[in-house]
């Protein structure tokens, strides 16, 4: 009997089949037949996990969300362990979802694919909502905590911080992904570093006092 990695693993190969076909061709390229072609397997081991194409998107979207998921938390930790400022730790956590090279331009066109099937097929739209909440709980969780070291105003409301900074992430992943050929430092790409810089300052208006008589930090531009 395969060992549960072997499961694990070829779950994985389908979704990775499935989200390829996306990339390339758009959501209704995806069949059960061109996806176990894609994978390198046989229509009935395809079946074997997924009984149908909805199955297989369904597990498709959760395995991108959390490839994206786990690129966050793994910002967050070295954050954490090389003691960042939490504005700078927010920049590179919020240029995760920006489609600035060609992979995370590929996981932006499946995305986007899977929110518009999520209008019509309530498991992809829990998904997608789970999603955004998290994103956002992301980023009240750092606006909470920059209120208790000194990076952001004490009075100031995390949640509709979270809600304005999150928007504006959206919108400009959005404006990239409409320019093709833009790439970082030309099109509308070139404006994501200073445009992010200048809302999260609007949030983020002091410094850490962890940080006090040291030597101030530069903020380093993610791409």
């Amino acid at each position: 009997m395969p060992r549960t990695a072997d499961h694990e693993q070829r779950r994985r190969q389908i979704a990775d089949a499935v989200s390829l076909l996306i990339s390339e061709d758009g959501l209704d390229a995806v069949t059960v037949a061109r996806t176990a072609a894609a994978a390198g397997m046989s229509v009935g081991l395809v079946q074997h996990y997924f009984r149908n194409k909805d199955e297989m998107l369904l597990h498709a979207f959760r395995e991108i969300s959390a490839r994206i998921r786990g690129r966050v938390e793994a910002r967050i930790r070295e954050g954490v362990e090389h003691r960042r400022p939490i504005a700078q730790v927010m920049a590179e956590v919020m240029t995760e979802y920006i489609p600035l090279d060609r992979a995370r331009r590929a996981e932006y066109r499946v995305a986007r694919a899977f929110a518009g099937r999520a209008l019509d097929a309530p498991a992809l739209a829990e998904v997608d909502t789970e999603t955004a909440r998290k994103l956002r709980e992301d980023i009240a969780r750092a606006v909470h905590n920059g209120k208790e070291c000194g990076e952001v105003d004490e009075h100031l409301d995390p949640l509709p911080a979270a809600v304005r900074l999150a928007a504006v992430m959206e919108g400009l992943a959005l404006q990239v992904y409409r320019e093709p050929e833009s790439a970082a430092g030309t099109g509308v790409a070139q404006f994501v570093a200073p445009l992010l810089d200048d809302e999260i300052a609007a949030v983020f208006t002091g410094e850490c006092r962890q940080y006090e008589g040291r030597a101030a930090h530069p903020r380093r531009r993610p791409q």
